[in-house]
């Protein structure tokens, strides 16, 4: 006897599986699978099969289908239900035998394919009346495209508009075609091109697609996927003269196509591919599948999911969904089908099936089950106070993860070429300029290229200078320009800011002031491989605040949240800032808390919301309101200070008495000797860095994400000049690139074995601690000035989000016991997910500790989490405040 799945898999389980085949079409199933006439699939262990009568689920398909890998996953985890035995029907049993002859069974899974003999299914269910999960006689009308549309149209679903040209001889009344050069008149239905041209036949995929003359005429001729194609342009321009169609107007989607999966009529997987009708060429991911996207139905789609699956009375159905001008169109039901290369969808389905079955059938049989109580379906949690709630609505605020030292270059800039530049891309409209594409980013390339060869033949020493920084410049924006993969825009800029009268401090006493750009290069701050990690395992970590962690799922933990999802009861949205690490961090928490596979592209492009939308995630940091220039300066000023702190300086810098704050002062003691300690640190960093380039062992040393050694000594020594500046005082600015950096190399370089690191890494942080807190305002009043300039957009928002929620159900709304599936799609988990930087969860946490939410003097547990917020010295990488809102039903 061989087994499915190895013990070490599953200690307890017991499955019973049977084949009864043939065939040598084995290829997903182990190699210990034997494929006999009837051949149990058990444990060894035999005496632990249980003595009530098993309930026998029948398969019956071709080969091809029933040993496919969706079906062996499935049917793994289905045996895993204790009563419940799969019988699979062999491919010569089922075309050579007679019904009378076929193993019987109390349930049958059974659907058409090319070459399966359904007369004879339906047969078999005629004559063993077993309970069917995919109705048969309906299985004719699915291999009809005449009838999937009239039973569409019968239940009220939306589909393009279309005629049908039948070609028989019988009716020639409708085989009116008339064909002009850009529509054709069908029965008196005109369709101006483009338009869509169906066989009527459902298993004839050569669909055709014609274009008007205006966009070049001929069309695109579809056809099943032939490795990797799936449709090809062809010049002809008229349509077949032969066979019956139907022709349908073109929905102009955005060149996807959604295909969605249902199991019974409250559960649907939907996921997007590129549209075969785009070029043809199939998207296929580093494995070779086809690139799907993941999709979220929107609360119609739900119903429409729910209307197919009972019109056509399959609960396991497949069909295809064009999303065009705000509206869904079903343009295709394709009756059986399994979702590919999903663990997740693998055991929703098991579940779902088994619980169907058993639903009809245990009782018949004397089974002793119990059918699952659907209370899973009210999100019914332990809320922060202990009492038991219905969790309403999610709100969440992230910072990203992981990413490379942020870098950047400010120079002053009055050639005529830079001025164009600014002029070309509009930036006189607002005096600032943005560019991002890797095409301006080459404009400016090529200007500071072009100035260093004019530069080339002077030889004064301040143009020397001025050379130095020209051609630093040009090599670092090619340096930025590299080695950022697909989405090569999102990780550098330059920013032209208009100073009408120049730099003050740079016009000399006789010199007429004149306007000049300020030239800002960023680079780096690119989310690292250990920051996708981070956001996905964090994603996944998400998904316990949500309930159905329990009972079936315990061993799963958090599939409570991705069954939520999957039977419509999640209304879930994803918000990121523009900068390309928060947008790749937002993706890849959305695929750790969807549990989705593949690439992050697909699910950036599908899943997440840019919100640069009137600075809801986004700031300008360059600008700085005059409430910071104050508190800068005054930081300035104390940080100066070649003593070490005395009351008053506590008093001016700490306000607000937070710990973490008193705690990195009393360390420091005396800021100007720790300074003084940092420089001497990065100077001896600088050296022993450049002793590595100059030793031939380690000159072309790798290190973490592609960086080289002379890249980190360019780091480290601009660092080193900026610092400490001509006058022998230090730029506290500084300190947080400082401590950026040392973190980083600390975290992913430490292979090195540089010295000295720790001390720096110590001593740079209880600065940082200081400055970058502060930099977010000194005393309450400053903090929430400052946290209102970055953040009113997103307070009323979440403000929103929360007020919806309430405002959404006071209609019409049902106790949770009777209110499940989709009967009541308005009840649902809201989920609002914003990504964003750490300005922003900054300013947000200064409005909930200083905005007078609540009195800690009278709410303890207010007191005890404000006291855990002085606590925290930093807010790092994929910080999170999350807000959840309750109801109490019992009120």
């Amino acid at each position: 006897m061989s087994s499915l799945t190895t013990s070490t898999e599953r200690e307890n389980s017991t499955p019973r599986f049977v084949v009864g085949s043939k065939d040598d079409e084995t290829d997903f199933l182990g190699s210990n699978m034997k494929t006999d006439e009837t051949d149990f699939f058990e444990d060894d262990e035999e005496e632990e099969s249980p003595p009530e009568r098993q309930i026998v689920v029948g398969i019956c398909a071709m080969t091809k289908k029933s040993k496919s890998k969706p079906m062996t996953q499935i049917l793994e985890r289905l045996c895993k239900f204790e009563y419940i035995t799969v019988v699979i029907m062999g491919e010569d049993i089922i075309l050579n035998e007679p019904v009378e002859n076929w193993p019987s069974c109390d349930c049958l899974i059974s659907f058409h394919s090319k070459g399966f003999p359904l007369d004879k299914a339906v047969a078999y269910a005629k004559l063993c009346k077993p309970f069917l999960i995919n109705d048969l006689d309906m299985q004719y009308y699915i291999q009809d495209r005449r009838e999937v549309y009239r039973i569409l149209q019968e239940e009220g679903i939306d589909l393009p508009r279309y005629a049908v040209l039948n070609r028989d001889p019988d009716r020639p009344e409708e085989c009116n075609l008339v064909e002009g050069e850009d529509h054709v008149e069908v029965n008196g239905a005109v369709f101006p091109k483009p338009f869509v041209e169906k066989p009527v036949s459902a298993e004839d995929h050569n669909v055709y697609i014609y274009y008007p003359t205006s966009a070049g005429g001929g069309s695109q001729r579809l056809f099943r996927k032939i490795g990797s194609r799936s449709s090809v342009y062809s010049p002809e321009s008229s349509v077949r003269k032969t066979g019956s169609y139907i022709y349908e107007e073109f929905m102009p989607t955005d060149g996807t196509d959604v295909k969605v999966y249902t199991v019974g009529p409250d559960y649907a997987h939907a996921e997007a591919r590129k549209s075969p009708a785009l070029d043809g060429k199939v998207e296929r991911d580093s494995e070779g599948k086809e690139t799907r996207y993941p999709v979220m139905l929107t609360a119609m789609e739900k119903l429409v999911a729910r209307k197919v699956c009972v019109a056509f009375k399959q609960t396991v159905c497949g069909f295809d969904l064009l999303r065009a001008n705000g509206h869904s169109f079903v343009c295709d039901v394709n009756g059986f089908s399994f979702v590919k290369n999903s663990m997740k969808y693998y055991d929703d389905c098991a579940k779902i099936l088994g619980n169907i079955i058993m639903r009809e059938l245990a009782p018949q049989f004397h089974i002793p089950w119990s059918i699952p109580t659907e209370a899973e379906d009210i999100p019914i949690v332990p809320t922060t106070s202990g009492t038991m709630m219905e969790l309403r609505c999610v709100i969440a605020v992230i910072r990203h993860g992981d990413r490379t030292p942020k870098q950047k270059m400010k120079m002053e800039v009055k050639h005529f070429r830079f001025f164009e530049l600014f002029e070309k891309y509009d930036g006189y409209k607002t005096g600032k300029l943005k560019l991002k594409k890797p095409e301006q980013l080459q404009e400016v390339l090529d200007i500071a290229r072009q100035l260093v060869v004019d530069l080339g033949t002077h030889s004064d020493c301040e143009i020397e200078e001025r050379k130095s920084k020209l051609e630093k410049k040009s090599w670092r924006c090619k340096g930025s320009g590299r080695g950022y993969g697909h989405f090569s825009g999102i990780n550098r800029k330059v920013q032209l800011t208009y100073l009408p009268h120049g730099h003050l401090k740079a016009a000399s006493e006789d010199e007429e002031p004149s306007p000049s750009l300020l030239l800002v290069l960023k680079w780096g701050g690119e989310l690292t491989p250990a920051g996708r990690v981070q956001a996905e395992e964090l994603g996944r970590a998400f998904r316990c605040m949500y309930p159905g962690g329990q009972g079936d799922y315990a061993g799963f933990p958090g599939c409570g949240l991705l069954r939520l999802h999957s039977t419509y009861r999640h209304d879930l949205k994803i918000y990121a800032s523009d900068e390309g690490r928060v947008q790749m961090t937002a993706a890849a928490f959305a695929k750790g808390l969807l549990a989705l596979e593949g690439e992050l592209t697909p699910i950036l492009v599908q899943m997440v919301k840019s919100a640069n939308m009137n600075g809801l995630l986004d700031s300008d940091s360059d600008s700085l309101s005059s409430c910071q220039h104050r508190v800068k300066a005054r930081l300035h000023e104390i940080m100066q200070k070649d003593a070490e702190f005395c009351e008053e300086d506590y008093e001016k810098l700490a306000p607000t008495g937070s710990a973490s704050l008193l705690n990195s002062m009393a360390f420091i003691q005396n800021p100007v000797e720790v300074c003084n300690q940092v420089f001497a640190l990065i100077e001896n960093l600088t050296s022993q860095i450049q002793k590595r380039l100059e030793d031939p062992k380690s000159a072309d040393l790798q290190l973490y994400h592609s960086e080289t050694l002379e890249l980190m000594l360019q780091r480290w020594s601009k660092l080193e000049r900026d610092f400490r500046m001509k006058n022998g005082r230090y730029d506290i600015s500084k300190i947080p690139d400082i401590y950026d950096c040392i973190k980083y190399d600390v975290q992913h370089n430490c292979a090195l074995k540089l010295e000295g690191t720790a001390e720096l890494f110590r001593l740079s942080k209880a600065l940082a601690d200081v400055i970058i807190p502060q930099e977010y305002g000194i005393n309450k009043e400053e903090k929430l000035e400052i946290a209102i300039g970055f953040c009113l957009p997103l307070i009323k928002k979440i403000q929103l989000d929360l007020q919806r929620t309430h405002e959404d159900e006071s209609v019409n709304k049902l106790h949770p016991l009777y209110s499940r599936g989709v009967l009541s799609p308005g009840r649902h988990v809201r989920t609002r997910l914003y990504f964003t930087s750490e300005s922003h969860v900054h300013s947000l946490l200064s409005i909930f500790r200083y905005g007078g939410l609540l009195d800690e003097n009278k709410d303890q547990q207010w007191k005890r989490a404000m006291d855990y917020l002085s606590a925290i010295s930093e807010l790092n990488y994929m910080t999170q405040i999350v807000i959840m809102l309750y109801e109490d039903n019992n009120k």
